[in-house]
């Protein structure tokens, strides 16, 4: 530990509540593979694949509904008991819809996935307020990719585990597995409080006296309204640029077994490339570029990846677009946009975050993959369109993302005081 407090210099415990709560979230998304796989699968056999676009419009309610419990939640209990009794929760329904199904209880199948779509990102994203309330800007710039990094070996181990013993223990009794790996993230988040402290929320702020979301937080903070707006132009991109690469992996391997194959290969290429950001040039990028710099470049990558999967038709460009993005996504992109929370004011970074990260993404994916299957049903959407309108997406993005970044925004603004 204190050749990691001499590497960091940060205070060691501050860094092992960060490291803490950093192998919480493995745990909660170790266990998120378990869920999500057995949702998707248990609900098309239910219902059949008709009624997946149903359901996955629905998802962002059943988000903006738990994000409102949890604010609720918030204002009574303070961000410590928030995420252990929220991970509690999240353990007692993922069992209660294990038993339901067990029981023959049909329609538990469709409230395990609208749950699984929403109980991980409001988990998630408390691990990041946390981090965000007790961590500086130079510190966050040191240990964001290494909390990103640790993270991502949760879903790779997950993912291994249900491919491995999904047949052999059978899929209802796998949310089993995934309830009790929530018990070790509830205990590692309260030793992470327990280390750091809980942050406070100023008095004008206590106990939700602005409202149990954060909306007029966000509609007050200029660096909020647009970080919403650009995580949902985020989701516009990943949605084209992934449809645009399934179309082209289906047309260029037909044999079902021959493009599962060639999924595993891209996503285990994809998890690789992540862990290098993640580990290695996440950390040495924060600590050398401004934000600024960081966040224009990331659209301008993405940009070039796109427009080389319009300008050269084909799987390999299209994949190498959809990787570019995920991969960015899965890393310097967190950090860095974790980075603009610090110096915001609690409500900001308890419950705004809440409504920009976890129901900003789904509406966002939501609105994005209606649009597309609409224009598709109508036959009205060439090929081309997905690249392109990945591009008009990122055209939008580069001028949100400086405008975040301003050396000057946080005077200007409006931030208030950080709780």
């Amino acid at each position: 530990m204190n050749f990691f407090i001499h590497l960091t210099g940060i205070p060691g415990r501050r860094l092992a509540a960060a490291l803490a709560i950093a192998a919480a979230s493995t745990f909660l998304l170790f266990g998120y593979e378990f869920v999500r796989s057995v949702a998707q699968s248990l609900f098309v056999e239910a219902y059949g694949t008709d009624k997946l676009p149903w359901v996955m419009a629905a998802a962002p309610l059943s988000t903006l509904l738990l994000v409102y419990g949890y604010g609720r939640l918030l204002s009574a209990a303070g961000p410590r008991l928030a995420i252990i009794l929220s991970t509690a929760i999240s353990a007692f329904t993922l069992i209660a819809c294990q038993k339901a199904m067990l029981a023959g209880f049909a329609p538990a199948t469709a409230i395990l996935y609208l749950f699984r779509e929403a109980y991980i990102v409001l988990l998630i994203e408390q691990v990041w307020s946390f981090l965000n309330s007790t961590l500086n800007d130079s510190e966050g710039r040191k240990l964001n990719g290494l909390v990103c990094g640790l993270a991502s070996l949760g879903p790779i181990a997950g993912g291994l585990m249900v491919q491995r013993y999904a047949q052999a223990w059978g899929s209802a009794n796998l949310l089993m597995m995934a309830a009790l790996t929530l018990v070790p993230a509830g205990v590692l988040a309260a030793v992470a409080f327990r280390l750091a402290g809980e942050p406070r929320a100023a008095y004008d702020e206590a106990r939700g006296k602005h409202g149990h979301l954060g909306w007029g937080e966000l509609i007050r903070t200029p660096v909020l309204s647009r970080m919403a707006l650009l995580i949902v132009l985020t989701q516009v991109v990943s949605t084209a640029l992934e449809l645009h690469m399934n179309i082209r992996v289906k047309a260029a391997i037909p044999d079902a077994d021959a493009r599962t194959s060639w999924f595993g290969g891209l996503y285990a290429l994809l998890n690789v490339g992540a862990a290098v950001f993640q580990f290695i040039l996440t950390p040495l990028a924060l600590r050398r570029f401004s934000l600024a710099a960081i966040h224009t470049a990331i659209p301008l990558l993405n940009a070039a990846a796109s427009a080389l999967s319009l300008a050269v038709p084909g799987l390999a460009p299209a994949a190498g677009a959809y990787m570019t993005f995920k991969i960015l996504d899965y890393s310097i992109f967190r950090a860095g946009k974790e980075l603009l929370y610090i110096p915001l004011s609690f409500d900001a970074r308890y419950r705004a975050k809440e409504v920009i990260d976890a129901f900003g993404y789904r509406i966002g994916k939501g609105a994005a993959s209606a649009a597309f299957a609409a224009a598709r049903g109508l036959h009205v959407l060439p090929l081309p369109i997905y690249p392109v309108a990945a591009l008009a997406a990122l055209i939008a993005w580069l001028p949100l993302a400086r405008r975040m970044t301003r050396p000057e925004a946080a005077e200007r603004e409006g931030i208030g005081d950080r709780g």
